[in-house]
């Protein structure tokens, strides 16, 4: 039986026959005013009221939030559930068997090491895109799959069996966040607890930032490093801060020729600016009903992009019609909108909640945009995506190549026979090559190369072109306007003879299964195939890395010539060296002009003025030419996508296909490592581990293994895509015996600490300060002599048989991105104990102390430059020892000494910023924190 409380906000709730037990928001006076979001967080609160963890000063410090107050109140959320996609969720099954172990040497129940609050895994970053433009891809991809993960496979197969509250998806499915919106998220929650049935609003950490797609459904829920996850599912709560909320409101409505896609990067662009670190982003306004729930989905699914920590929309109206549509039973419907006007957590666009900070966008004001070519949040009008790229090239060539004339002759005279010469500067509007022949003149940075294509085509390959068209990511996949918009587009290009580029590796990979059953019932996945956007699997690929390799003869032309090629994708990340490592600039698109930049093949291309190419008529074919009617997509819309289409793809959702039933599982209650794996293994966390916590110490004599610049993301930090055999992991996976065709990714191999100490700091595009000049994973090792450059885990693994201890110095928004756990696990794993920066991203900043790394910032308005850092120094920090008493120190002091010049002082900023964040730092981490406390219960 649950407590009553301090506030007597236990009751009930009637539904038709159904009783509810409920905690009253009413009860307590302030959380009327309160925003949405803050409302879920109290009655968490009231729920969860313990007198230890959760106490009644929490809930009057949330009652009497002031909204224009910097943070500093702690709380401790309790979330419902846990949700994790394959690549987080691998290592999060690792350390949970490995906890078993350990807390059973510690005298402890091993049988205590299980989730208890609800966690599910959905498998969907593991699908690479080996197989393209083809009917057979999706099968080819899959066999590959289950080939190259089959230990990861059994694995998890092992603890859906050995572990209490655990479920796993099986590949094929979807994208854990739209699958979480389509089937797993409740919206409001219910349990038995006792003779009593409770009822509460849904709410999740994820193991991916884009957990926050699932605020578009009104469920507060956000993305947590691994780390964080398996506390959750623990039953250890989150500690936060009591957040500021941004509230933003929304009017007017998105115009014809504009999409979801457009209004999010607008979005994205516009609370970058404002700045929402650490903060809640909440929308309302008389614009919120008119954003339909997909859309609402695809906006909370940015919220990593713009920094906020979660971007929600409250319950109404089209939140319940989304229920139904996606096959909610009707007892659900009833509650979720009964519960939610009980307790005040209905839409009400005539009230308006206080807020912290305050923004408004008019929806009829967004107009077609991309981003990149390396931050999303990094947005360019449509109209002048060609300008932009021209002023960008420069950056990504070697020098500005200019052609000879004897090579502009070369280039036309392949393009038009000798017995029609052509005067470049008299091109006729009606010549199929006029732009590729016009970009051949201009004043631009050019490499035109001959490639003859595996089919035999003969063709040429220039800075600037498509290499990677591909309509992928849950950002967009769960958006049905802007699929069906892609395949209408599809449809009216076939029909006017438009055909992509045969340089373009295309493909289309669904959010769910959902999709391929709205296309094949709008009878559009024949055009989408004649362009070669076949579908190629259900899953991140190409916006996680796992965009497969260019065909050999392309990449071959790209490496040979240092061509700078791009990719167009329909995700939500294009950092350096994520999508491919051939790729250099990468851009953010909506599906359909993913598809458009397929048939253009070349991002030096402008769709107001250029021709995609010409019609059975010889007619110029324009973008406007070919895009879909916003009547006709709500049209097919309306007409393909209906309730049957999710309960059919979601009756038997965890069953699997014949490969995933056909694995071979592992039994028993702790994991038996196979030595020989080069996929799983025991990591070494709690090795010589005891129950009593040793003393917090200075660091004295480091090294500075890594000088980063801004925006260093956990990309740059632990990538997840491809990598090669000269890289410390490739030569790991040599000496044991594995070919270079079955190294799979960074991502897949997560369960390997080996693997993945390797690959920290090791992504193709980070720039290390230390070493200028030079791009990749490399570092100045100063145990020897001359002090050489090396692979920066040759270095740390050289400190550390020295006994030297290791800090890393960075800029702004350090560890931007995805909540990879790696990226933390990584750092400490090669040594370093502390990271010193100007400002951190929320989950990175909250893992390096999950991990027992000390996260420093320098003082305000200084940087590693400022100061004078130049990477050779010798570091001592002191004062970190005050942690021992309990407190926080605001700061520490640091001395940066190097020869022949007097030492650097500076006090930085500790990051430490709750209670709760120091007892896991004084416990070497989270995880040694749970694990003392589930063996002395």
């Amino acid at each position: 039986m649950a407590l009553q409380g301090s506030f007597d906000a236990r009751s009930t709730l009637t539904v038709d026959d159904s009783t509810y037990t409920i905690y009253r928001l009413d009860a307590v006076d302030g959380f009327d005013r309160l925003p949405y979001s803050l409302k879920i967080l109290a009655e968490n609160l009231l729920r969860n009221e313990d007198g230890v963890n959760i106490t009644a000063d929490q809930i009057n410090a949330l009652a009497s939030w002031d909204p224009k107050a910097q943070p500093s109140t702690e709380i401790q959320f309790t979330p419902a559930r846990v949700v994790m996609q394959d690549f987080t969720g691998v290592p999060c099954v690792v350390d949970l068997a490995t906890m078993r172990e350990a807390v059973e040497d510690l005298g402890g129940d091993p049988s205590k090491i299980n989730p208890l609050a609800p966690a599910e895994m959905v498998i969907d970053h593991s699908v690479q895109i080996d197989v393209y433009g083809t009917p057979e891809a999706f099968e080819a991809n899959q066999d590959k799959e289950y080939e190259r993960n089959r230990e990861r496979y059994q694995f998890l197969r092992w603890g859906q069996g050995a572990f209490e509250n655990f479920r796993v998806v099986p590949p094929g499915t979807g994208i854990v966040h739209q699958v979480n919106i389509e089937y797993l998220a409740r919206t409001v929650f219910t349990r038995q607890d006792g003779e009593d049935t409770l009822a509460y609003p849904d709410t999740c950490v994820g193991t991916d930032s884009h957990t926050t797609m699932v605020n578009g459904l009104g469920v507060l829920g956000w993305g947590v490093g691994g780390i964080e996850a398996e506390a959750a599912m623990l039953g250890q709560p989150v500690s936060m801060l009591i957040p500021r909320v941004v509230g933003f409101k929304l009017s007017g409505e998105i115009p014809s020729g504009a999409t979801a896609t457009d209004v999010v990067l607008t979005i994205t662009q516009m609370l970058r600016e404002h700045g929402v670190v650490g903060k809640f982003v909440e929308f309302y306004g008389q614009g919120v009903s008119a954003v339909p729930l997909a859309n609402r989905a695809t906006i909370g699914n940015m919220s990593p992009e713009f920094g906020s920590t979660a971007a929600i929309f409250p319950i109404d109206d089209v939140t319940v019609d989304y229920l139904r549509l996606t096959g909610r039973s009707e007892e659900t419907l009833k509650l979720v909108e009964a519960y939610a006007k009980e307790q005040g957590l209905w839409h009400d666009p005539s009230r308006e909640a206080e807020y912290s900070e305050y923004l408004e966008l008019d929806l009829s004001t967004v107009v077609p945009s991309i981003a990149g070519p390396k931050r999303p949040q990094d947005r360019i009008e449509l109209s002048a995506a060609k300008e932009s790229f021209r002023a960008t090239l420069p950056n990504y060539v070697s020098e500005h190549e200019q052609h000879s004339a004897s090579e502009l002759d070369e280039a036309l005279a392949s393009t038009f026979p000798a017995s029609d010469p052509v005067d470049p500067n008299a091109l006729d509007h009606e010549d199929d090559d006029e732009p590729r022949i016009a970009s051949a003149i201009d004043d631009r940075p050019h490499h035109i190369v001959d490639v003859t294509l595996a089919d035999g085509t003969e063709t040429k390959l220039d800075h600037g072109d498509v290499a990677i068209a591909s309509i992928t990511s849950c950002t967009n996949t769960s958006n049905p306007a802007v699929m069906i918009a892609a395949g209408l587009l599809a449809r009216n290009a076939v029909k006017r003879g438009l055909q992509s580029k045969p340089w373009v590796k295309t493909s289309l990979a669904p959010g769910s299964q959902v999709v391929t059953g709205y296309f094949e019932k709008a009878g559009l996945w024949e055009d989408l195939n004649a362009l070669g956007f076949n579908l190629v699997g259900y899953g991140c690929t190409t916006c996680i890395g796992n965009s497969g390799p260019l065909p050999d003869e392309i990449s071959k032309a790209v490496n040979d010539n240092d061509l700078a090629v791009v990719s167009v994708l329909s995700g939500n990340r294009n950092f350096e060296g994520r999508i491919n490592p051939d790729v250099k600039m990468n851009y953010l698109a909506s599906p359909p002009l993913v598809i458009a930049y397929a048939l253009a093949g070349t991002m030096d291309f402008d769709f107001e003025t250029e021709a995609l190419g010409q019609d059975q008529d010889g007619k110029d074919v324009f973008l406007r030419d070919i895009w879909p009617d916003a009547a006709e997509v709500d049209d097919t819309i309306n007409s393909c996508i209906d309730r049957s289409l999710f309960e059919q793809d979601y009756a038997d959702v965890f069953a699997g296909d014949h490969r995933w039933q056909g694995l071979d599982t592992p039994e028993g209650d702790t994991f038996e490592w196979d030595e020989d794996s080069t996929y799983v293994r025991k990591p070494p966390y709690f090795d010589g581990m005891t129950m009593e916590t040793a003393p917090v110490e200075d660091i004295h004599g480091a090294r500075v293994l890594l000088k980063l610049g801004d925006s260093v993301t956990t990309d740059h930090i632990s990538p997840a895509g491809s990598f090669k055999p000269d890289t410390p992991a490739g030569k790991y996976l040599i000496e044991r015996g594995v070919e270079r065709s079955q190294f799979n990714s960074y991502g897949s191999r997560r369960g390997n600490h080996e693997v993945m100490i390797r690959g920290t700091f090791a992504n193709i595009r980070i720039r290390n300060e230390m070493v200028p000049g030079v791009e990749g994973g490399f570092t100045r090792d100063f145990t020897k002599d001359d002090a050489p450059t090396v692979p920066v885990f040759d270095a740390a693994m050289s400190y550390s048989e020295a006994g030297v201890p290791l800090v890393v110095l960075g800029g702004k928004e350090y560890g931007s991105g995805s909540s990879r756990d790696w990226a933390a696990k990584g750092t400490v794993l090669l040594g370093v104990r502390a990271v010193i920066t100007e400002s951190f991203e929320r989950i990175h900043r909250s893992n390096l102390i999950g991990m027992g790394v000390l996260p420093l910032q320098f003082p305000e308005g200084e940087d590693r430059n400022s100061l004078g850092l130049d990477g050779t120094e010798v570091v001592d920090i002191t004062g970190i020892d005050a942690l021992n008493d309990g407190s926080i120190p605001k700061t520490v002091h640091v001395s940066a000494t190097r020869e022949g010049a007097d030492p650097i002082e500076f006090d930085a900023v500790v990051r430490i910023d709750t209670p709760g964040e120091a007892a896991y730092y004084r416990n070497g981490g989270i995880l040694q924190y749970v694990l003392r406390q589930l063996a002395q219960q």
